[in-house]
């Protein structure tokens, strides 16, 4: 019986898609903006070529940045209902814990898998 293991992924490629997830976090410094978008994108741009285990990772950091965004563009439409305003509380709590959730994964080479997540790119 051969069993196939997967591989655990080097420290480096658990860092740098650690830093996939991590990167999204930024949006939140620079308030809640595109920046959440386009960090983990520079990031899974810049590595992905340089291990598999990034490039899954930055893929599914994107994915649920793109995924709040769009949460985000509905809920903001919502406003007008209010019902808006009561959602885009806890959507901004969720984008900033599973964030936080997916780095730790990704740091012990678990490949993480966002809840709720639209896959825009594959």
């Amino acid at each position: 019986m051969d069993e196939t293991r997967p591989v655990m992924p080097g420290k480096e490629e658990r860092n740098w898609a650690m830093g996939c997830h991590l990167a999204a976090l930024a949006g939140y410094l620079v308030s809640f903006s595109l920046a959440q978008v386009f960090a983990p994108l520079v990031v899974w741009l810049l590595k992905r070529n340089d291990g598999g285990f990034i490039d899954q990772q930055g893929k599914e950091a994107l994915n649920f940045q793109l995924s709040i965004l769009v949460y985000a563009l509905i809920c903001f439409l919502l406003f007008f209902a209010v019902v808006g305003f009561v959602l885009i509380f806890p959507l901004m709590i969720f984008g900033f814990i599973c964030p936080i959730i997916g780095a730790i994964k990704a740091s012990d080479g678990v490949e993480f898998r966002y809840p709720l997540c639209i896959r825009f790119i594959k």
